[in-house]
């Protein structure tokens, strides 16, 4: 113990230049407080002016420029980019907070979330109270109920668990406003849709927001929309809220959606949770094989851990509720059952020609992936 103390100890020496490093440090936080309340002076001009949050043209400009005074000045230019981005990220996501692409003459509306006091519900309620909306909440703990809530609306959004999706359709639809715009935000598209031109004759818009409500910013999260049927130019209207909090939209139907999704969702959760089940019957010790941790293996690990502390029902209707599920998963299980074979049986040459198959499958991809993978795998390696 007294070694580990003395080990512990920190040189006179160091004291003061750790003091001088707090007092640089502190002058940095003063200067992007200075810069953040400029930005708020840039969403002003732009709210006023219609000039759009993000110029990509000079975003390029101020990164290579930062980058060529960090060179000039001994430092190496990447980390300084790295560093300028997510300062421009977060000036991005507080100008959308303030509304800078938000139209001024925008009128505002009255919108029914459907299940509003669940996660992706409050994300909904916020996104629209943000833009001076009247909001009003309906789910199984508040005053209104749903057909009160759509009857009195003039957008109506089913935020609901998916496996309740269709039957909560059928319940307000009947009761919405001809006019109005009804939407969905569940993660599979074909059935909602559907369900919603069946039983509504106004506007319908299905979408699907590529993210989970617990995201730090929707500052370039992305969000699929279907436009099935728009009356009333709803289509023009909701892209450009969407767009205007920082939001990315992917118009789509709603069958491309559903097959993409079969493999963005369904393989990828497929296969998470098979490296997760696969890690608890073998009884592994997850802490002690992390003092052994690659880089990789870390993000691996972090992935699965942070799928197995979230919601089961959710990946389970996620996964069960998607037409492309049998497909996805009966090729998991060939390639699965290919692979095991080829290690098992020592064939490497087999193993060569498959990794020859999926590279040149992923085609320029794979350069693109090495590049953007080693900036990731170096800022875990920082964190840690």
């Amino acid at each position: 113990m007294e070694q580990q103390n003395q080990h512990n100890l920190v040189p006179d020496a160091l004291l003061p230049l750790r003091a001088e490093i707090d007092l640089i440090d502190h002058q940095i936080l003063d200067l992007l407080c200075q810069r953040n309340a400029i930005v708020e002076k840039v969403a002003a001009v732009k709210k006023n002016t219609g000039f759009g949050i993000r110029d990509f043209v000079r975003e390029q400009e101020l990164l290579a420029d930062r980058g060529q005074r960090a060179e000039s000045a001994g430092l190496r230019s990447e980390v300084i980019e790295s560093l300028f981005r997510v300062i421009l990220w977060a000036s991005r996501d507080r100008q959308a907070a303030l509304g800078a692409e938000v139209p001024q003459e925008m009128v505002s509306k009255s919108i029914a979330i459907i299940g509003g006091n669940g996660g992706m519900g409050k994300l909904f309620v916020r996104l629209f109270k943000d833009f001076g909306h009247d909001v009003i909440v309906a789910d199984v703990d508040t005053d209104y109920s749903n057909a009160v809530a759509a009857s009195n609306a003039d957008v109506v959004v089913i935020a609901v668990p998916i496996a309740l999706t269709l039957p909560v359709i059928q319940e307000v639809a009947p009761h919405c406003k001809e006019d109005a715009l009804l939407i969905d935000i569940t993660s599979t598209k074909q059935e909602p849709v559907e369900a919603m031109l069946q039983h509504f004759s106004g506007s319908v818009i299905g979408t699907h927001p590529l993210f989970g409500p617990s995201v730090h910013s929707l500052q370039g999260q992305r969000i699929a929309v279907v436009c099935a049927r728009d009356k009333a130019n709803w289509h023009a209207w909701l892209c450009e809220i969407l767009q205007a909090r920082g939001l990315s939209v992917l118009n789509t139907t709603a069958d491309e959606h559903d097959r993409a999704m079969g493999i963005v969702q369904v393989l990828t959760h497929q296969t998470t949770e098979v490296l997760g089940r696969t890690i608890q019957q073998l009884d592994v010790d997850v802490r002690r094989t992390l003092e052994f941790t690659s880089p990789i293996y870390l993000m691996e690990l972090l992935m699965t851990a942070r799928h197995f502390a979230q919601s089961a029902d959710l990946y389970a209707s996620i996964q069960m509720n998607n037409p492309e599920t049998t497909t996805i998963l009966n090729a998991l299980q060939n390639a699965g059952t290919e692979l095991r074979e080829i290690v098992l049986n020592k064939d490497a040459k087999k193993f060569r020609q498959m990794f020859l198959e999926v590279h040149e499958h992923f085609g320029d991809f794979s350069e693109q992936a090495l590049e953007q993978s080693s900036f990731l795998i170096d800022r875990l390696v920082e964190r840690g």
